[in-house]
């Protein structure tokens, strides 16, 4: 079990992850270009903060930045299903209310975390498949052909049945100056999935889920963090009075029981962080008010 926190408390906090994956050799040779990717998130991010806009606003932000870079596995740059599609899934959610918006199998919206907000934004909670690149295509969400989103490297990786199943997502979690909790993710899957599987990323409390009390983002084995309900299982200990550390390692103990792996990013209200993870490696960053961003690759 490796675990980051930090003990400084207060907002505004941005956390982020890019995946949790024992995928340590290609990062490694990627890594000055992956932790640029984060650093940027994080900076799109503080800047939304400083403009005066609330925390899903910045985990908004920094997501988009995450899907964006075609080495993580969201939006362009996605792992392909089965057929060598793209199927993407994202989720957002506010602590304050519990207001939440998520969506799956999407294959044509520029930014899925867009989608996700657009459902936010509606009576909705969950749309799926081409009703969800509608609603996002109507909230001004550019949309792009399948094409788009699939790059040489995936179709590569499709082929190559030595290696272990992409799993991974990105994510992001914020506490802003104003105490508000927020939580999204964003994922294009399992490698060679089946067309219309989903994972956890967009199940409100198993993959993202935000409350008054804690803000979280989950990445791994998507079933497993579906059945133990991850997410909410933090925030639930955390409610509890556990420690977010300790909350997000005891959650991943219960995913490893069940020999399955992955990790999570973590911050309560205080303003205290975890970034917890069973895998080799977890990309991931940090940025508080008054100090510069940082982020770890391996």
């Amino acid at each position: 079990m490796t675990d980051d926190r930090t003990g400084a408390p207060g907002g505004p906090v941005v956390a982020i992850h890019a995946g949790a994956g024992d995928h340590a050799a290609e990062l490694r040779d990627h890594e000055d270009d992956c932790r640029d990717a984060l650093i940027h998130a994080l900076d799109a991010a503080r800047a939304v903060l400083q403009e005066g806009l609330d925390a899903t606003h910045a985990v908004q932000a920094a997501i988009v930045v995450l899907e964006n870079f075609e080495l993580f596995n969201a939006g362009r740059g996605s792992t392909l299903c089965s057929d060598g599609s793209v199927e993407m899934s994202a989720a957002l959610m506010r602590g304050s209310d519990r207001q939440a918006g998520a969506v799956a199998v999407l294959r044509h919206t520029e930014n899925p975390i867009l989608g996700a907000r657009a459902v936010l934004e509606s009576p909705q909670v969950l749309l799926v498949g081409p009703p969800a690149d509608d609603l996002a295509a109507r909230a001004g969400v550019p949309q792009k052909p399948g094409e788009h989103f699939i790059t040489d490297r995936q179709r590569a990786r499709l082929k190559d049945h030595t290696d272990q199943a992409d799993r991974a997502t990105v994510g992001a979690v914020c506490l802003d100056g104003d105490g508000l909790l927020a939580a999204g993710t964003s994922t294009g899957g399992i490698r060679g999935q089946p067309r219309g599987r989903v994972g956890d990323c967009p199940v409100i409390g198993a993959g993202t889920w935000a409350d008054a009390h804690a803000a979280i983002s989950c990445t791994g084995d998507g079933e497993a963090f579906i059945r133990c309900a991850t997410a909410r299982e933090v925030a639930g200990l955390v409610q509890q009075g556990t420690p977010v550390d300790e909350a997000g390692r005891r959650a991943l103990d219960v995913i490893a029981g069940l020999q399955f792996t992955g990790g999570l990013i973590a911050v309560d209200r205080a303003g205290q962080v975890a970034l917890p993870y069973i895998t080799q490696v977890m990309p991931r960053g940090l940025w508080r008010g008054d100090q510069e961003p940082k982020a770890w690759v391996l």
